[in-house]
């Protein structure tokens, strides 16, 4: 099924037809894809433990500086291209159409009668938590770094903070589908929160 917003021209899509005949295979919770789920955490953990310990392992700030950005654009890649198809059975990309407009598109694997049982949920685990966290991390370094004057190592923070904040951004439109999916989980949200609390009140009085 395809969707099209109206504002920023993202796109909704299935995630490759062609893999739709696995989806007969039993979900299991072991890792089906342990390369992958390895290059998933490998870089950005590695990105992370460079800058922590950058002034242990090199007195040079340029050298540590390249190797956290060469890491950092691995992850990135790998991550939006490989990983999450494989783990989660998602992937966002953008293209540019003959008349030079860009368009986003956030594509998820189709899901069968019986929940998507291609998908792990070890590694389904692995993916988000490696997601969420890791960018989490990147936020608290800028502050610290912002707070304590460690302005050369402002641009390598921010580096991490927009490569992983752009792959868990893309992949959360993936999970939940356009702005307009967002909005309405977020009004189904708060008016059954509402709901729930005016029903409690009449019956307390």
């Amino acid at each position: 099924m395809l969707q099209q917003g109206s504002n920023d021209d993202t796109e909704d899509v299935s995630l490759f037809d062609a893999e739709e005949e696995t989806t007969n295979r039993p979900r299991k919770s072991k890792i089906r894809h342990p390369v992958a789920s390895f290059f998933h955490l490998f870089f950005r953990v590695s990105a992370i433990v460079v800058y922590l310990l950058c002034e242990l392992l090199s007195s040079s700030f340029i050298t540590c500086m390249v190797t956290i950005i060469l890491l950092l654009s691995c992850d990135f890649w790998a991550v939006k291209n490989v990983t999450g198809r494989l783990m989660v059975g998602l992937r966002w990309w953008n293209h540019i159409d003959e008349d030079g407009k860009s368009h986003w598109v956030f594509e998820s694997r189709k899901e069968s009668s019986q929940e998507n049982k291609t998908v792990s949920e070890a590694e389904s685990r692995i993916f988000w938590l490696g997601l969420i966290a890791c960018p989490v991390l990147w936020v608290i370094f800028a502050f610290s770094a912002l707070f304590s004057f460690r302005v050369k190592w402002l641009a390598v923070v921010i580096m991490g903070v927009v490569l992983q904040g752009a792959n868990l951004y893309g992949y959360i439109r993936c999970k939940v589908g356009s702005r307009k999916n967002l909005t309405s989980m977020a009004t189904s949200y708060f008016g059954k929160q509402f709901l729930r609390q005016n029903t409690g009140d009449d019956q307390t009085s």
